[in-house]
């Protein structure tokens, strides 16, 4: 098994991880809390946009497309079972 990036950003495509911190401001936590982004919860990537564009992320049953800045600023862990 490969190790698990350590942060949102180089998750790559179809991998899921378990929100481990959300080092962002806090307008921008509250914003991802409402979509359904906290910390504990499962998220995976679907897409990546070229360029170093936005990702697009499924959180539960939404999706939602974050910059890859921001998601550089989201720590992951491997997936709860």
């Amino acid at each position: 098994m490969s190790a698990l990036p350590r942060t949102l950003d180089h998750l790559p495509n179809g991998a899921s991880a378990c929100v481990a911190s959300l080092n962002v401001a806090h307008d921008l936590r509250l914003r991802l809390a409402a979509l359904g982004l906290r910390q504990g919860q499962s998220v995976r990537v679907l897409r990546r946009a070229s360029l170093g564009g936005p990702l697009h992320l499924q959180v539960g049953t939404t999706e939602i497309m974050l910059r890859r800045q921001d998601a550089a600023r989201i720590g992951i862990a491997p997936p709860s079972a």
